[in-house]
């Protein structure tokens, strides 16, 4: 399992939320899709996935810029399968 996190653009919108990546050649998912590693944002206002971020970040995941995720997916898609 890798361990990657990233913030990345909502819908395509203005706003960034974690993003988050456990194995090798799969898409960036919302961190709220893995519940397994997530606990509820603590402030109203911020990024969403901001807590998640500090607790993963303490647990030793690896924070990868978004314009690095993004080249990251496109190497990934075009690895032979």
């Amino acid at each position: 399992m890798i361990k990657q996190m990233a913030w990345l653009p909502q819908d395509n919108g203005q706003e960034k939320i974690l993003h988050l990546r456990v194995e090798q050649g799969t898409s960036w998912r919302p961190y709220t899709m893995f519940p397994q590693f997530t606990i509820p944002d603590h402030m109203a206002i911020g990024s969403r996935g901001f807590s998640t971020f500090q607790k993963l970040l303490r647990e030793g995941w690896e924070l990868i810029s978004s314009d690095q995720a993004n080249q990251l997916l496109l190497f990934d898609d075009s690895e032979p399968a």
